[in-house]
């Protein structure tokens, strides 16, 4: 996925997502600011999470499926994501982009390579979140909404999720 197309992406999305297309799946992340200076929160997203996702239908919003992935969010604005939702052997690790939006809100897109069993790459898989920081600063919330692009870049299929964050310390 070139620059210019996770940029084109990043501007048009607030929202962010898990869902499955034969396998389900993970992801997240936007643009950059590392900490928010405005929450009084020394670190803010910036640093290591445990999460526990929870892919959801998006007409009904019923549980389908909950794993547990591990985000990091690095000064900068860069954002590392790993899955057990995936197989590790079908998936890369998502990568993306993050930024501080508003108080305690906060926004992050990433992408992962999805591949066959054959070792094909057959999807790649955008995931768009809008994460909210508690009262606790080390614990978070957040909406996901995924998009499945094929090898053309035409979205195949879109779903939903939640997941909840505890800081890694």
């Amino acid at each position: 996925m070139t620059s210019k197309n996770l940029q084109r992406f990043a501007a048009s999305c607030g929202a962010a997502a898990v869902v499955f297309a034969g396998i389900l799946v993970l992801g997240s992340g936007l643009t950059a600011k590392p900490r928010s200076v405005d929450t009084g929160s020394d670190n803010g997203l910036q640093g290591a999470w445990r999460v526990q996702l929870t892919v959801r239908d998006c007409q009904t919003g019923v549980a389908l499926r909950t794993f547990p992935a591990l985000f990091t969010f690095a000064k900068g604005g860069t954002l590392s994501v790993t899955t057990a939702g995936q197989l590790p052997a079908l998936s890369t690790t998502g990568l993306g982009v993050w930024r501080h939006t508003d108080g305690h809100a906060y926004s992050a897109v990433s992408e992962a390579f999805v591949f066959n069993t054959a070792g094909v790459w057959t999807q790649t898989h955008r995931l768009t979140r809008a994460i909210e920081i508690g009262n606790n600063e080390d614990e978070f919330t957040d909406t996901v909404a995924l998009q499945i692009f094929d090898t053309n870049g035409n979205v195949i299929v879109t779903g939903c999720a939640t997941s909840v964050g505890s800081r890694f310390e």
